[in-house]
């Protein structure tokens, strides 16, 4: 079993910055592909960012592209996911996801087999 804790959501002004951690205990993720989802109020859960197991490969929605990094340090069984120039319509609850049996970097939730409990991000306008 693998346990995910993600951490860094809060509230800040749009334009602001910040930087969501996802701690994984339980088994190492090295092996696995990690993503970040997000979900606001009303609507779907949504991919946001993945990165595979090396690092050597990163995928974006376009909504976030250029705004959003993706990083991970193995030796610290930890995924980051640094959010810049964040605006209103980011305000969601973002999940943290590990996924060891594809070998793309998913953006489909289902294909991921452990989730976070999410934490909030909330960006005023």
């Amino acid at each position: 079993q693998v346990q995910l804790v993600e951490s860094g959501g809060g509230l800040v002004q749009a334009g602001g910055s910040l930087r969501l951690s996802c701690a994984a205990s339980g088994r190492t993720v090295s092996r696995y592909t990690m993503g970040w989802f997000r979900q606001a109020p009303g609507k779907e859960r949504e991919f946001v960012a993945g990165i595979s197991w090396s690092g050597s490969t990163a995928n974006f929605a376009d909504s976030v592209k250029g705004r959003f990094t993706i990083s991970r340090n193995n030796a610290k069984n930890t995924v980051y996911l640094q959010m810049n120039s964040l605006k209103p319509e980011d305000t969601a609850v973002y999940y943290c996801a590990a996924d060891l049996l594809s070998v793309v970097v998913s953006t489909t939730p289902s294909e991921y087999e452990y989730w976070g409990q999410g934490t909030q991000v909330t960006v005023s306008s």
